[in-house]
C-alpha cells in the first residue's frame, strides 16, 4: 500500500493556492494539505503586484465564473478582512467616459452591472465633480461595492488559518501519476512528495506545470507586464477612477487607485513581457520568450491587436505619452507627478487561435485539478475560487478511496 505524505498537494502559494488550502481544511477537517511555493514567502507575483482593488464584478459577462465569483468574492473579501483585522476600505469607484464614442459602452456597463446584481448610479459632469473634483468626463457611473485591501496580508492569513504545511523555496520539477499510487512530485530540494490528489495553482507557470503532469492544457500563458506609477500629489484623487474599458480586451486600462496606505497608484498599461516574471524590459528569459513566440496563438493575437499593442508599448517607453493617457481622466496631472514603482505581470491564457481566454479556466485530469486562467479579478474572487477547486479535489479524494 502506498504511503502518502499528504492528501492534497497544492503547487503555488499565491492567493488562489492558499485559498484552496484554506477551503480544503475548512470543508474537510483532517485533510492533510501541503503547499509548494518556489519563492521564500507567499504572494510574490500576481497577488502581491496588483493595484489592490476589490473588484465589483461589473465588467464580466453575466453567468460567467468571473461575474459570479467576483460579485460573491467581493462581499466575502470585505467580510474576511473585517473579521481578520486586515486593512481594507469599501470606497466605490467611478468609470468615466471622456469621449462621445465611449458613451454606448458606458451605458452597456450600466446594464451589465444591473444584470450582475451590482448597484450602479449614472452621473453627469457636475456629479462627477462631487466625487472627484479634479476628474473630467462627459458621463460616468458610480459602482458602490468596489474597494481596496491588502491582498498579500490576506494571503498570509489564509496560509495561517489553513493549517497546511507550506514549503517555501520549494519548486516542483517533476510530476508522476499512477492510478494505483496517486501523484509523486519531485522538488527542487530533492525531496519526493506523494499525494492522493494534485492541485495546480502555479499562476504564471500553470501551463508548464500542467505539461509536467503529462496534460496538454490547450492554452499558453502569455505574460503581459503592467507598469505602475505613484502619484506625487495624491490629493488630486479621492478614490478609484477608471476609464471605459475596450470590450475586446480583458485589460481595464490605466486607472487611478487610492490604496489602503493613502497613496495613489496610476496604471497599469499592458505590454508583452519577455519572461514569465519579466517585471522590466531588461528581464529576458530565452526559453520563456521562445515559449511565447512559438505558440501560434501569440502571432494570431498580435496580428489582430497590433495597433492596441503598439500604443501600449509607446506609453511604456514614453512617460510623456503615459501622462497624456492619464490626462484624459485627470487633466491637472503633470509628467513630474508620476514616479515609477513596482510592476506586475498578468498570467493571460491564450488559445491556439489567438483568442484571449476571458473567463477563469479550471480543468480536471486524473487525480489533478489545473487552474489555467486566473488573472484579475482572481484576488477578489479567491475565496469562492478556492472553494470550487477544493470541492473538485475532495471529489478526487473520495473517488480515490472507493
Amino acid at each position: 500500500m502506498t504511503a502518502y505524505d499528504c492528501d492534497v498537494l497544492v503547487i503555488g502559494g499565491g492567493i488562489v493556492g492558499l485559498s484552496t488550502a484554506y477551503a480544503l481544511t475548512q470543508a474537510s477537517p483532517g485533510t492533510r494539505v501541503t503547499v509548494l511555493e518556489k519563492e521564500d514567502g507567499p504572494a510574490r507575483h500576481q497577488t502581491g503586484r496588483n493595484s489592490g482593488v476589490i473588484h465589483s464584478g461589473i465588467y464580466y459577462r453575466p453567468d460567467s465564473l468571473k461575474a459570479r465569483y467576483a460579485v460573491r468574492g467581493a462581499a466575502e473579501m470585505v467580510a474576511f478582512c473585517a473579521e481578520q483585522g486586515i486593512p481594507h476600505e469599501v470606497t466605490g469607484k467611478l468609470i468615466v467616459a471622456t469621449e462621445r464614442n465611449e458613451l454606448p459602452r458606458l451605458h452597456a456597463l450600466v446594464q451589465r452591472g444591473r444584470e450582475n446584481g451590482i448597484p450602479v448610479r449614472e452621473l453627469g459632469p457636475a456629479q462627477i465633480a462631487e466625487y472627484e473634483p479634479e476628474v473630467r468626463g462627459l458621463a460616468a457611473i458610480h459602482v458602490g461595492t468596489t474597494g481596496v485591501c491588502d491582498f498579500p496580508a490576506v494571503a498570509a492569513r489564509l496560509a495561517e488559518l489553513s493549517g497546511a504545511e507550506i514549503r517555501y523555496g520549494t519548486e516542483a520539477v517533476r510530476i508522476s501519476r499512477r492510478p494505483d499510487a496517486g501523484v509523486a512530485v519531485r522538488t527542487s530540494t530533492g525531496a519526493v512528495l506523494r499525494a492522493r490528489a494534485l492541485v495546480n495553482c502555479a499562476g504564471l507557470h500553470c501551463d508548464r506545470v500542467a505539461r509536467l503532469a503529462g496534460d496538454e492544457p490547450g492554452v499558453r500563458i502569455v505574460p503581459f507586464r503592467g507598469e505602475y506609477y505613484d502619484l506625487a500629489r495624491p490629493g488630486l484623487v479621492k478614490g478609484l477612477v477608471y476609464p471605459v474599458p475596450d470590450p475586446a480586451f480583458p485589460f481595464l486600462g490605466v486607472h487611478l487607485t487610492r490604496g489602503v496606505n493613502g497613496g495613489v497608484h496610476v496604471g497599469p498599461n499592458a505590454v508583452p513581457a519577455a519572461a514569465r516574471e519579466g517585471y522590466d524590459w531588461r528581464t529576458i528569459r530565452p526559453a520563456e520568450l521562445a515559449s511565447t513566440l512559438t505558440w501560434p496563438g501569440s502571432w494570431r493575437m498580435a496580428g489582430r491587436h497590433w495597433r492596441y499593442g503598439a500604443g501600449e508599448i509607446h506609453r511604456s517607453l514614453s512617460r510623456r505619452a503615459f501622462t497624456e493617457a492619464v490626462r484624459r481622466l485627470l487633466p491637472g496631472v503633470e509628467e513630474s507627478d508620476l514616479h515609477p514603482t513596482s510592476s506586475g505581470v498578468r498570467a493571460q491564457a491564450v488559445l491556439r487561435d489567438g483568442t484571449l481566454v476571458d473567463d477563469f479556466l479550471i480543468r480536471e485530469a486524473p487525480r489533478t485539478i489545473h487552474v489555467l486562467n486566473a488573472p484579475s479579478p482572481a484576488a477578489t474572487a479567491s475565496l469562492p475560487i478556492g472553494r470550487e477547486v477544493a470541492r473538485r479535489a475532495l471529489e478526487v479524494l473520495g473517488a480515490a478511496r472507493v
